[in-house]
């Protein structure tokens, strides 16, 4: 059991770390490392809570641009403090400590600004077109997806070049020779990917010219392509075919085939003949006459565009009466019921004034020559 009356001789905390081989904390210096440290802890809890309140604040706002930027900002600027801050730790202690990896601190330091300006610039500008779809969408207003998409895809492609660029100029590599050796190392991935390179301008055709858009049918003759656009990207476009199965186009395709985009139409053309008996020729007039009148009066047909009713051809079992007229509305279903109420009040028409619809049909004439057919038991009678 220890004496209790032995004393300890008297040491200082200087002393004490000393001691411990940690010399390098009693040095004056430390303090101030301590306090930017606890400086930069308390920043960043401040700024913490002032976007965080931004963010309420921005929310009760109708513009989406307030909003996107302090959502987008909060953590790339939380990380800029952060930086900052030890930063300016590591140049107090690179003046009192010879350690060759301090040296890297400044680079370190500018790299890291420029990565979290282009994380910030890269989620705002995704955010940002995401935010005016859904606030049109929710106004009710038309919007043009590929456009917006296009100019998202393109700033965030100039903050990732641009970003590089920066990068590169930082850790001392010359932007110049890195250009000069772009454009020379161009040409030789211009030969060995022309395939993508072809895609990569076919999609830029699609957003500068816009024959279609996201959420459109379109439909080519050329190749058996049909369905509803989903996704436009540089090298590629999914479209959707009516029977659900994915269909990735790549965008090169677009520039050498003709494209219908059925979405785009201002009217569905209703185009029928319909026939009525040679027995009723004397009837075919009145019946074109009301026919027509009846297209005219049509709630959903647009008397605006061309509208034909005419006695067209002498057919082999038929009168035939051409009808060609355009409906008001472009939805698919709704046309086709438009079509079954026309036909029905056309069969009607015809059926008013007495006459039937022709089907085919044939008349088989016998000839005569004066005389009754013999038949085979009478030409075998005695």
């Amino acid at each position: 059991m220890a004496d209790p009356t032995v004393d300890f001789p008297d040491v200082t905390m200087i002393e004490f770390v000393q001691n411990l081989g940690l010399r390098f904390l009693a040095e004056p210096w430390i303090p101030r490392v301590f306090i930017i440290i606890a400086v930069t802890a308390t920043l960043n809890v401040v700024a913490e809570y002032l976007l965080r309140n931004a963010a309420r604040i921005t929310k009760r706002t109708r513009t989406v641009w307030d909003d996107a930027l302090v959502s987008c900002a909060s953590r790339p600027m939380l990380m800029i403090i952060w930086l900052l801050g030890f930063a300016l730790a590591a140049k107090v202690l690179q003046t009192h400590i010879d350690e060759p990896f301090l040296d890297y601190v400044e680079p370190v330091r500018n790299i890291g600004v420029v990565a979290c300006l282009a994380w910030f610039l890269l989620r705002f500008s995704g955010r940002v077109g995401e935010d005016i779809i859904a606030a049109r969408i929710e106004r009710g207003e038309e919007i043009d997806r590929t456009t917006v998409d296009a100019l998202s895809k393109l700033a965030r492609l100039i903050v990732v070049v641009a970003a590089v660029l920066i990068t590169l100029q930082t850790m001392g590599v010359s932007i110049a020779g890195v250009l000069t050796l772009g454009g020379i190392g161009g040409i030789a991935v211009g030969f060995a990917a022309k395939d993508l390179l072809a895609n990569f301008f076919g999609g830029l055709t699609i957003y500068l010219d816009r024959p279609f858009s996201v959420g459109e049918w379109i439909r080519s003759p050329d190749k058996a392509l049909e369905g509803t656009v989903e996704y436009i990207s540089w090298r590629h476009t999914r479209i959707r075919a009516f029977n659900k199965n994915p269909i990735y186009v790549p965008n090169a395709l677009f520039t050498t085939i003709v494209v219908e985009n059925p979405s785009r139409m201002t009217n569905r053309r209703i185009r029928e003949v319909i026939g009525v008996r040679y027995d009723d020729l004397a009837k075919v007039a009145p019946i074109v006459a009301d026919i027509k009148e009846m297209l005219k009066t049509h709630p959903d047909i647009d008397t605006t565009q061309t509208l034909i009713v005419n006695f067209n051809a002498f057919a082999a079992s038929s009168l035939d009466i051409l009808i060609y007229t355009f409906t008001r509305t472009v939805v698919w279903v709704t046309y086709h019921e438009v079509k079954q109420d026309v036909l029905l009040k056309i069969a009607a028409i015809i059926e008013a004034h007495g006459a039937q619809i022709a089907f085919p049909t044939q008349t088989l004439h016998v000839g005569f020559d004066g005389a009754p057919p013999v038949l085979p038991e009478e030409r075998s009678a005695p």
